[in-house]
């Protein structure tokens, strides 16, 4: 990854977020910024070693439910199922949390880097008995939330980066 400063704005978020001390005493150093409109969303995906094991989103504009998902191991794959973990989307759906607007979200350890986590492209939301925070939200079983225009802020530490001078071939 090569390094690239941020816009103000940007950096001041970062580094509130870096603040918390969640990356390690490391300074947040990459930020994703996404908008999703309702009946948008990303398949159930897991981030990969290129990054630091956690993440932080900043929730902006409309709610969205972030689900988490069993994954399905290349052993599973290649012998077709070694044991009670479910092979569609939907029976590997085993917890979402409401994220409400002007939240922060942080993830690490198993919920990072053991499941996938992902957002159904739905215009509306159901409250399920699998929105382990829906309490804490003053949400309530069987509510419907009408989905708007979300943007996330995905805030991570990236560990191995390249500055742009050096990339770039000039000298600082």
């Amino acid at each position: 990854m090569v390094l690239e400063k941020l816009p103000a704005w940007l950096q001041a978020c970062a580094d509130k977020v870096s603040s918390l001390g969640v990356f390690g005493g490391k300074m947040a150093n990459h930020v994703l910024v996404n908008e999703y409109r309702p009946g948008e969303g990303i398949m159930p995906h897991e981030d990969g070693p290129l990054y630091f094991p956690t993440v932080t989103t900043i929730n902006l504009g409309s709610h969205t439910l972030l689900d988490f998902y069993h994954p399905i191991s290349r052993r599973q794959q290649s012998e077709g199922g070694e044991g009670p973990i479910p092979q569609t989307e939907d029976q590997r759906h085993f917890l979402s949390f409401l994220l409400k607007p002007r939240s922060l979200l942080v993830l690490r350890e198993d919920m990072y880097c053991r499941y996938l986590h992902g957002i159904r492209p739905v215009a509306e939301d159901t409250v399920t008995e699998k929105v382990a925070n829906a309490g804490m939200c003053d949400a309530e079983l069987g509510d419907s939330l009408q989905r708007g225009t979300r943007v996330s802020l995905t805030i991570r530490h990236v560990p191995k980066v390249l500055k742009t001078s050096i990339f770039l071939g000039r000298r600082k």
